[in-house]
């Protein structure tokens, strides 16, 4: 137990940075995203079906907008600048959620927060392989998804 939490103390600071933000991101995403399908049945008497659609086109928009930011990642050598963007439109997206009146509205910022989790992604994980020294790559990268699992935990919990 003690080679466990001295692995820990050797992760890089900023790759718990990076952990907490994705927890963070995660809590916030998740208490959306959990309530957000009975808002749209519910208040703007969207069928599930067209639920269905709309979060579909929205993972799909962030599953193609990762393979995009990871060869730009790669090929400019820039990860940090790509990581701060997709987070970034992540964070500035879900007020909208709470300004939501119409289909449009729910379209358009789900849409822009897919596209911020699809910058953020590759770059994010290559910054982690950057940072880490090579004998904690494997701790580093299981921090930093362990919080972000804590965080997409949390985030239905709260919305309850």
């Amino acid at each position: 137990m003690a080679t466990r939490f001295s692995t820990l103390r050797q992760i890089p600071g900023s790759i718990w940075a990076l952990g907490f933000v994705s927890l963070l991101m995660d809590v916030s995403s998740e208490l959306i995203h959990s309530l957000l399908p009975v808002f749209m049945v519910t208040t703007l008497s969207i069928s599930v079906f067209t639920v269905g659609l709309i979060e579909g086109a929205a993972e799909a928009t962030a599953l193609i907008v990762k393979v995009f930011s990871g060869a730009l990642s790669d090929y400019f050598g820039k990860r940090k600048p790509l990581a701060i963007l997709g987070y970034g439109l992540g964070a500035f997206t879900k007020p909208f959620f709470a300004l939501a009146t119409s289909v449009g509205w729910i379209v358009t910022a789900r849409l822009a927060d897919r596209v911020g989790k699809g910058i953020r992604g590759a770059p994010r994980d290559a910054l982690v392989a950057d940072i880490a020294p090579p004998e904690l790559r494997g701790a580093a990268f299981g921090l930093r998804q362990s919080l972000d699992t804590v965080g997409a935990f949390l985030g239905p919990m709260l919305a309850v």
